[in-house]
């Protein structure tokens, strides 16, 4: 290469040079964040909660799709229910088996109750024979005992009854848990939110505990960010933040909601200053839940902005930092 290109290569060099430099510096000049601000990048997350089955069985059904909006208290997955049926009658049965035995005791202790009172009619006729030397002492003791054996008749006739109704309330108890199992086994939806993942499939046989659907609640929206210690010392827990998402002109309204009292990164060793710098410290960010709700279809989990806390109690928010929320 001649003198004359290797020149002009030279000169090209070092404007591009200069201009990536220039262009830097601008940027940070830009970007460069007011003092007592800090900021980092960070995602968007939205609170997961797995749905999950009480009992074992056999998934009949599924009736969402992922990316469906659903309510609290919408069924999201049937389970088989036909053992849960035939426990449900069977305790059914075994009540008014119960309940029949109940009438059936009374009826005896009605009937005893009658016996009784005449053996004791009986046994006082005796007894005043007696007294005129009419009757001999034999006949007032048979009589004494027909009279025993009546009220034992009685009391044995209500306790048949108190049985009899322990066992309907036993039988109601097995009616009350069947009837709470069969409802469960319609999985319902524990919070309104969107379907993330559908885990079960119609077929599907699953044990009790296992995840049949995941949820997103629309309303728990945050973002986590790492400082390192500097910073992090000065940020406050419930203190004000914002956040900013690639690609949408809109600055979010944010709250310090949790700070680690354990750094994320450690090194091996920390003895000096500059070692002390890696320790990191997650920080979260949440979303208020009035402006989660009003744009629950524009903030999703996964998009990427920065994250902006204050670092010192004193330090103000920039006018061109106040909060703008995106037109609907």
């Amino acid at each position: 290469m001649d003198k004359k290109k290797i020149g002009m290569v030279a000169v090209i060099s070092a404007v591009l040079i200069g201009g990536g430099i220039f262009a830097y510096q601008t940027y940070q000049k830009h970007n460069q964040l007011p003092a007592g601000i800090a900021g980092v990048n960070g995602r968007l997350e939205l609170e997961r909660v797995d749905v999950a089955s009480l009992y074992a069985g056999r998934v009949k059904s599924v009736l969402v799709n992922e990316g469906d909006n659903v309510n609290a208290g919408d069924v999201l997955v049937e389970l088989s229910s036909d053992t849960v049926a035939s426990k449900l009658r069977a305790a059914q049965a075994q009540k008014q088996q119960a309940q029949d035995a109940v009438v059936r005791a009374q009826a005896e202790i009605t009937a005893q109750q009658q016996a009784q009172r005449v053996a004791k009619m009986e046994l006082n006729n005796a007894s005043n024979l007696r007294n005129d030397k009419l009757v001999s002492d034999a006949e007032v003791t048979r009589r004494s005992a027909q009279h025993d054996g009546a009220t034992a008749a009685v009391a044995a006739a209500q306790a048949a009854q108190a049985q009899a109704r322990a066992t309907v309330n036993a039988a109601q108890a097995q009616i009350d848990e069947a009837s709470s199992a069969y409802g469960d086994m319609n999985i319902r939806a524990p919070i309104s939110g969107r379907v993330e993942y559908k885990i079960a499939s119609a077929g599907n046989v699953i044990g009790a505990g296992s995840k049949v659907i995941s949820l997103l609640d629309l309303t728990n929206v945050s973002m986590n960010i790492f400082l390192p210690a500097a910073q992090m010392n000065g940020v406050k827990i419930g203190g004000e933040a914002r956040i900013k998402l690639d690609g949408i002109d809109a600055i979010w309204p944010a709250v310090v909601e949790f700070i680690a009292s354990d750094a994320q990164f450690t090194p091996k060793s920390v003895e000096t200053p500059n070692e002390r710098e890696k320790l990191m410290f997650k920080i979260k960010l949440r979303v208020p839940v009035d402006v989660a709700k009003q744009y629950n279809q524009l903030l999703k989990g996964g998009m990427t902005g920065n994250g902006y806390v204050l670092t010192n109690a004193n330090a103000q928010w920039p006018a061109n930092w106040a909060i703008k929320l995106p037109q609907q």
